[in-house]
C-alpha cells in the first residue's frame, strides 16, 4: 500500500477534455466538462482558458456548488520577454483573470510563456533562445506581476515551464528561478513538459523545493517524444500525435514525483493535465477515471 500523500491536493482541468480554446466547436460543452470531472472523483478544478467556464463569479460559484468541485488557480499567457511596452495590455488581460480567480476563492495564477512557435501553425514567430537583455525584461517582469497580483489580488505567481517556451528546458528553467525572487514568483512545474523538454521533475523537486508552488500531473510517451524531438515537430502536432499519454504508461513515474513533494512539508496543488486537443467528446471522462483511480494507487 503507498503511503498517503496527506500533502497534496488533486484536481484535473479542462486541458484533460481537450480543452485549449474559450470557444471552439471541437471542444465538449463546459457544463459537460464539470459533470464528467466531478463523477470521475475529481473536487478540484481549474478554470481553463479564459471565458470557457461562465465568467460571471455568482454563475460559476452555483455551477460549481452543484457538483462539489472548487477552483485552485486560474490561467494567463504572458509576454514579459517583450519588454515594458507589453505591460498594459498584459495587465488588462491578467486582471480579468485574477479577479476570477480570487472570486471563485483560488489562491493560485499560473502564468505560461508566449510561445516562439504557433502551435498551430508550426510557425517561426520568434529566436527560441532570449538575448540578455530579454532575459532581464523576462525576469523583471515576471517578479513586477507576481507583486502587482499579490497586491491586488491576494493571488500566489506560479509560473509554468511550458514546450516551445522561453522557460522550457531544464537550463532555462534553473536560469528563471536563479534570476527570480521566492517572495514574487515560483513555480508550477508541470510534469509532462518538464520531461518534453528534457528535464528530470524529482531532481528539480529535490534541489529547488521552495520554488515549487504548483503542480500539474502529465506524462509523455517515450517512443513518440523520440520522434518528435527527431523530426522537430512542433508541440500542436506532437500532441494530436498523442506524445502526452496516459498515466502510468509514460514518463516520468508520478509516484517518486508526488513521494518527493510530500516530503517538502506544504500543501500542494497536483492538478492533472492531459493535453488532448482536439478529442473524440467520449474520450476523456474513462481517462480521468482510471487516472484518478491510478493517483489513488500512488497515495494521493
Amino acid at each position: 500500500m503507498a503511503d498517503v500523500l496527506d500533502r497534496i491536493r488533486v484536481g484535473s482541468a479542462p486541458d484533460s477534455w481537450g480543452v485549449w480554446f474559450p470557444d471552439d466547436p471541437r471542444q465538449v460543452p463546459w457544463q459537460r466538462f464539470l459533470d464528467e470531472v466531478a463523477e470521475a472523483g475529481y473536487s478540484w478544478i481549474e478554470l481553463g482558458p479564459y471565458g470557457y467556464l461562465p465568467t460571471d463569479p455568482a454563475r460559476l460559484t452555483d455551477e460549481l456548488q452543484q457538483r462539489d468541485l472548487k477552483v485552485s488557480a486560474g490561467t494567463v499567457f504572458t509576454g514579459m520577454h517583450r519588454g515594458p511596452s507589453v505591460w498594459e495590455s498584459t495587465w488588462e488581460h491578467v486582471s480579468q483573470v485574477a479577479a476570477l480567480t480570487r472570486d471563485m476563492g483560488a489562491k493560485h495564477l499560473v502564468v505560461i510563456p508566449s510561445f516562439w512557435r504557433d502551435d498551430k501553425t508550426a510557425e517561426i514567430l520568434e529566436p527560441p533562445e532570449l538575448t540578455t537583455e530579454q532575459w532581464a525584461h523576462l525576469t523583471k517582469g515576471v517578479e513586477r506581476l507576481g507583486h502587482e497580483v499579490k497586491e491586488v489580488y491576494g493571488l500566489d505567481l506560479v509560473v509554468h515551464p511550458h514546450a516551445d517556451t522561453h522557460i522550457d528546458t531544464e537550463d532555462h528553467v534553473e536560469r528563471f528561478l536563479d534570476s527570480t525572487d521566492t517572495e514574487l514568483v515560483n513555480l508550477c512545474l508541470d510534469t509532462g513538459h518538464y520531461a518534453y523538454c528534457g528535464g528530470d521533475s524529482v531532481k528539480l523537486i529535490e534541489t529547488y523545493g521552495e520554488r515549487i508552488g504548483y503542480l500539474h500531473l502529465k506524462q509523455v510517451d517515450p517512443e513518440i517524444l523520440a520522434d518528435v524531438v527527431k523530426h522537430e515537430v512542433p508541440f500542436g502536432p506532437a500532441v494530436q500525435r498523442g506524445v502526452m499519454c496516459e498515466p502510468p504508461s509514460g514518463v516520468p513515474e508520478l509516484g517518486p514525483v508526488l513521494t518527493a513533494a510530500q516530503s517538502l512539508g506544504v500543501e500542494l496543488f497536483a492538478i492533472v493535465e492531459q493535453d488532448m486537443y482536439p478529442c473524440e467528446p467520449d474520450k476523456p471522462l474513462p481517462i480521468a477515471v482510471r487516472t484518478r483511480q491510478f493517483l489513488r494507487s500512488c497515495g494521493a
